[in-house]
């Protein structure tokens, strides 16, 4: 081959290579195949001796990543080829009034298929605003949304004679509350509380659903039309044709008011005591603030500290009193401002001498939740009360002068590491707005990294019981936390749809429920209201009517022989279905 051959045209691509890795690559198959000395490959390549030392050295431990990673099949990642060629045709089935869900629908028959999540992000991409959520195949009535149709179902107290006879459901499962639903007596409460009726649906209808939104674990008021069209279980549980929608729900709710609220919570506390769901008498109570946060820039809610957050931000505050013996919540108000918080433990006093005849026997509480003024009427009230003393620099240097031989060691009734606390206890302490001496406690091993101060009216219960009480109210953050999440008693929306004292008084009722629930099931004495939710309120099942008897047959699941065990009833009377019967079948 002759010197001038076009064979070696383009040759100093590999002798004087421009890019950093390929002069890498062959500098060190210089030194690996063509044998050169790390001076002589340095040389041809530009490295100087050590530069090529170095260079060997790191390809040996493997920290040389000379060539690019093989790409995963299909398209690379950003890249949305399904999206771009449906891009003008969603555009174009928008323009038409379509929804998401009929668009998705519509290229599935065309034989691009999209799911509607793709299809609103392109929506959202090209400035579309949002339409119905649901799909519905009728003609549109409205000339401004032609291709889909606005119009949902009118509500209306559910007539048996139109029902049919057989009907399939997602949700059957959640008219197994309605046995403690009877057991409770929830039309009387409704009486008692006074709650307002419309011509169409009943007061105790109106209730119940808004109660189905929470036991199934409907996020917002603004999504009943989920339940409203799917599940016609939350309708037969409201004993209604179908659900009211957003508009009337929230209308509704701000036809209640607070003095609804609390009488309600009264007559629903007194069938707690008498259910074995609540303590009437030497009752002791943890309480504690929540702040629900509210998305909007409403300038009359006022500021409070969020602790999700971490920060102070607008929000509704809300308070909730939780029986420590059966950890079941007996009372709760958002009907508060940060004038009138302090004293709310005094009114739950009132309230819970009202239902009970006698005040309650003890509040255990964060240091943040009344004052010392506040403290010492619960004291000349004969109120035991347990609560956090705030560490001021003179508390903190007396807590440092601490030495071991001032702590004893405790050992409480409980699992878990942290069962053999320290210490110090200390009677006759002066506080600088409370009337009297207070009973100290300054207590370390309790799982915090400073020490934990206590303070107590109670001059005659041991030490331990003390601690224990504490121990135990530690867990009501905990607590409060399922139930918000189960009920969501967080979701606000940039408006508020819903009277937010009356969704928290649901909040209660709700509880009671599922842990009258739980209370049948054999092994879930102690299990989250979210876990009764999705293994048993969520059981499908098939509803049959007959004459004057309604059949829920629930359909076989992994959780149906707890069911089987359960003490359900095998009859139960419902008023608000005219007198007819519920009865169970469990597959």
């Amino acid at each position: 081959m002759t010197a001038g051959s076009t064979q070696h045209k383009g040759a100093e691509f590999f002798t004087a290579p421009e890019q950093v890795n390929h002069r890498r690559y062959e500098a060190l198959r210089a030194f690996y195949v063509d044998g050169l000395t790390h001076a002589q490959a340095g040389d041809r390549f530009g490295y100087t001796r050590w530069a090529m030392v170095n260079l060997v050295r790191e390809y040996r431990a493997g920290k040389l990543e000379l060539f690019a990673p093989p790409g995963k099949p299909g398209p690379r990642p950003g890249v949305t080829p399904a999206k771009d060629r449906a891009r003008a045709r969603v555009i174009e089935l928008r323009r038409e009034g379509l929804s998401t869900y009929e668009i998705s629908a519509r290229l599935a028959v065309e034989g691009t298929p999209l799911n509607r999540t793709s299809v609103g992000e392109i929506l959202t991409e090209e400035g579309f605003g949002r339409l119905l959520r649901h799909p519905e195949p009728e003609a549109s009535v409205s000339p401004t949304t032609p291709g889909r149709d606005t119009r949902l179902p009118r509500t209306a107290r559910l007539d048996f004679e139109t029902w049919p006879q057989r009907i399939d459901s997602g949700r059957a499962g959640l008219l197994l509350l309605i046995p403690d639903l009877i057991e409770l007596d929830l039309p009387a409460l409704v009486r008692q509380a006074g709650y307002p009726g419309t011509r169409v649906v009943p007061a105790a209808s109106w209730l119940l659903s808004l109660l189905a939104l929470k036991l199934t674990r409907t996020r917002r008021v603004s999504h009943v039309d989920d339940l409203l069209l799917t599940d016609p279980a939350a309708a037969l549980f409201a004993g209604l044709s179908t659900l009211p929608k957003k508009s009337a729900l929230t209308d509704y709710s701000y036809r209640t008011g607070h003095d609804h609220q609390r009488r309600f919570l009264a007559a629903l506390d007194a069938r707690m005591i008498d259910g074995g769901l609540a303590t009437g008498e030497q009752a002791i109570f943890d309480l504690d603030f929540h702040a629900v946060m509210h998305w909007g820039h409403d300038p009359v809610l006022e500021k409070h500290y969020v602790p999700t957050r971490s920060q102070r931000a607008r929000s509704v505050l809300t308070f909730f009193a939780q029986d420590t013996g059966t950890h079941n919540l007996v009372y709760a108000n958002a009907d508060l401002a940060k004038s009138t918080q302090a004293r709310e433990v005094i009114a739950f006093c009132d309230h819970w001498k009202a239902v009970s005849g006698n005040d309650p026997r003890m509040l255990i509480m964060d240091q943040k939740v009344t004052t010392q003024p506040v403290l010492g009427e619960l004291d000349d009230r004969g109120i035991k009360f347990l609560t956090l003393r705030m560490r001021s620099p003179a508390l903190v240097k007396h807590i440092d002068a601490l030495t071991d031989t001032d702590f004893t060691t405790v050992t409480l009734n409980r699992t878990g590491r942290f069962n053999r606390p320290k210490v110090c206890e200390s009677t006759g302490v002066r506080l600088s707005g409370y009337p009297d001496t207070v009973r100290q406690l300054v207590v370390t091993g309790l799982g915090r990294v400073a020490p934990t101060v206590i303070i107590t009216n109670d001059h005659d219960l041991p030490t331990k019981a003390l601690i224990e009480h504490y121990a135990r109210r530690m867990t009501i953050e905990q607590r409060l936390a399922e139930i918000i999440q189960a009920f969501h008693a967080d979701a606000l929306s940039s408006a508020v749809n819903l009277n937010v004292d009356l969704d928290i008084m649901l909040c209660v009722l709700a509880q009671a429920l599922t842990a009258a629930l739980r209370a049948r099931l054999p092994g879930y004495a102690t299990v989250t209201p979210d876990v009764l939710q999705r293994r048993f309120l969520e059981t499908p099942g098939t509803i049959t009517t007959s004459g004057g008897t309604i059949t829920v047959r629930l359909h076989r699941r992994a959780y149906t022989p707890v069911l089987r065990q359960a003490d359900l009833p095998s009859d139960t009377t419902v008023p608000w279905w005219g007198g007819r019967t519920l009865r169970y079948e469990i597959t």
